[in-house]
């Protein structure tokens, strides 16, 4: 240690930051469409993760704010994700190339499908069972979606051989 003061490097000289590197990486080694997914998942994930704090929260009452009602009717997130996925849908159906396949599309649609989910066993039953014991479908439910999605985004190269091959199999079956 002689006392000096480090010298401050220039913009150029410093290592771009892990975000950075990240998103080189991402750039590099992902499509546009597993970008897509990733983000699908990711938004699932988050969505439903936050509808269930939310609503343990609001059931605790250690959250400021109570249940979203309209007109003295309670609205269920479920109704939220119908709208968010007929929004989507609106999306696929205009076709608009900028945004068919965008990260922010798949983010909105995996948490349209969440808060759907995450209310599974009310939309089966007609009835509000969300803190029932017949509730925990929903959480399976979603567990369920959620590891199904995991399985196929980790393995996408694999899955889309399995399905080439098992196409193959079956045309060659046919010809003989």
């Amino acid at each position: 240690m002689t006392g000096e003061p480090t010298p401050r490097r220039t913009a150029d000289e410093r290592r771009p930051k892990l975000r950075e590197r990240w998103r080189e990486v991402l750039d590099e080694h992902a499509t546009p469409t597993q970008r897509s997914l990733m983000a699908t998942w990711l938004g699932f994930g988050c969505t439903f993760g936050a509808a269930r704090l939310i609503t343990h929260g609001i059931r605790g009452n250690w959250l400021p704010w109570g249940n979203v009602s309209a007109g003295g009717t309670h609205l269920h997130h479920y109704n939220f994700g119908i709208a968010t996925l007929a929004g989507v849908g609106l999306v696929a159906v205009r076709g608009d190339d900028a945004y068919v396949g965008h990260p922010g599309v798949g983010a909105a649609y995996g948490a349209g499908a969440a808060l759907i989910a995450d209310e599974f066993a009310l939309l089966l039953d007609l009835k509000d069972v969300y803190w029932a014991k017949q509730g925990r479908i929903s959480v399976d439910v979603s567990l369920g979606i959620l590891s199904a999605l995991g399985v196929y985004l980790t393995a996408v190269p694999f899955w889309h051989e399995i399905t080439r091959t098992t196409r193959d199999h079956v045309r060659e079956q046919r010809a003989h």
